[in-house]
């Protein structure tokens, strides 16, 4: 672990990961998810909340946002949420490395290092909105790691991370702490691991039975769930949704040639996939999501188990066509679609962000995701246009650029909004080129 290449790689990658973040900042290309995470961790030490879901905790388990508001306070900066994912990705590296030193030679462990790096489901996490999720790889490596090596203090600790990550790293925990148990019974490593379950458990409890009514009185049900809604209609032919999920699997293992499943560790990625796999929606089952974050420790891991395993003649090959398969993979099904977030920031960045400076501080103001995303740090009043043509705000403000016309909020909400203009409940208050502040004119909240 004191290897200078390994190091040296953490920090190219964080500092690439950063820089191609900030192009995709100043090029507005960031969703609706960066805005929410970056109003609650600014609101960390406080109501915890964010204008689109109120209080967070009505959604997830997530005492991770803590340090990162802690960060936020020290630099209040988009690029902190950029970096400190960044930083997180780089850090998954380690301890695969590690995984194959333990079982192999030092050239193995650089090799799988790189193929972390490059490993295409981890790019497309890494590149994507900042979330919760950008923090799991790492953080579920270093447990297995240090759980496989013996260091029981620092898998207690590497697995409290986890844990504060988000509430379903509690279930896979739950489960890799009871086989954990059952398997090293009678050992340091079996009582740690018990005891990492039963916290996962009691976890789950108090999250689900206590904090999570706590914080939605008002919420009928716990909004996850729509995902795994089965009776609800699908949109796709039972063969589409199949093959979808099909090419998914493909695209997480053919880069890793399929190691993972050579360890018996990989029983441990079981519940994790079986996460996204088993929901109804294709979002959760496509690179470049979040999603991505609940399930890459779990399988890079016993990659690396594997890996180290092979015979020494068999373990470099494996490793260099587990590069190039990366490689193509980036190539042709790169997800992180450089094609639409990668560009020089054009006029029309540099008008709407001026255009941000000049309202009112603490506006209250309903956008798009292009300007919401740039509001969400400094304005913990700014919120997103609704969904909904049918739905209404109370904003004191509606703020749209048309320069942006493939905005989907935009799009959804536009027809209502010159019916609320028509029906004089908001005025023209500022135009700028393609940019429209519009003023309601009764109350606003």
């Amino acid at each position: 672990m004191r290897d200078r290449f390994l190091w040296l790689g953490c920090l190219v990658y964080a500092a690439l990961f950063t820089w191609l973040g900030s192009l995709k900042f100043e090029a507005h290309r960031n969703l609706v998810d960066f805005g929410i995470f970056a109003q609650t961790a600014v609101n960390a030490f406080g109501c915890f909340c964010n204008p689109i879901e109120g209080s967070h905790w009505a959604f997830h388990f997530s005492p991770i946002l803590y340090p990162v508001g802690l960060a936020i306070m020290l630099v209040r900066s988009p690029l902190t949420l950029v970096a400190l994912q960044a930083i997180a990705g780089a850090l998954a590296a380690p301890p695969i490395y590690g995984l194959v030193r333990a079982r192999s030679d030092l050239t193995a462990a650089r090799l799988a290092a790189v193929v972390t790096w490059l490993y295409p489901p981890l790019a497309g996490l890494i590149f994507g909105d900042f979330h919760e999720n950008g923090f799991a790889p790492a953080a579920v490596a270093w447990t297995l790691y240090a759980f496989d090596a013996g260091y029981i203090a620092g898998a207690a600790v590497a697995a409290l991370v986890t844990l504060s990550i988000k509430e379903d790293q509690a279930i896979f925990l739950a489960i890799g702490g009871a086989l954990g148990a059952w398997r090293y019974r009678g050992t340091d490593r079996g009582r740690l691991a018990a005891a990492v379950g039963l916290l996962s458990v009691a976890l789950l409890i108090a999250f689900f039975g206590f904090i999570r009514p706590h914080a939605a009185a008002s919420a009928s049900s716990w909004q996850p769930w729509r995902f795994y809604a089965w009776h609800a209609p699908s949109q796709q032919s039972p063969a589409v949704a199949l093959g979808a999920r099909l090419g998914f699997v493909l695209l997480v293992f053919v880069p890793l040639l399929f190691l993972p499943f050579r360890s018996s560790m990989m029983w441990l990625a079981a519940a994790p996939l079986a996460e996204v796999l088993f929901s109804r929606m294709p979002t959760t089952f496509t690179l470049g999501t979040h999603y991505a974050g609940a399930w890459i420790g779990y399988v890079l891991a016993p990659f690396a188990c594997a890996a180290g395993a092979l015979a020494a003649p068999r373990r470099r090959t494996a490793l260099f066509v587990c590069i190039a398969l990366c490689v193509v993979e980036l190539t042709v099904a790169d997800p992180l679609h450089p094609g639409l977030n990668l560009r020089a920031a054009q006029p029309r960045d540099a008008a709407l962000d001026r255009f941000l400076t000049l309202l009112p501080p603490n506006a209250s103001v309903a956008t798009q995701e292009e300007a919401y995303t740039h509001l969400a740090l400094y304005d913990p009043a700014a919120r997103l246009l609704p969904e909904t043509a049918s739905e209404t705000t109370d904003a004191c403000f509606i703020l749209i650029d048309r320069a942006f016309a493939d905005s989907p909020r935009l799009q959804e909400y536009g027809p209502a909004l010159a019916r609320i203009v028509a029906d004089r409940d908001y005025t023209l208050a500022r135009r700028d080129g393609a940019i429209e502040l519009y003023r309601r004119i009764g109350p606003c909240r």
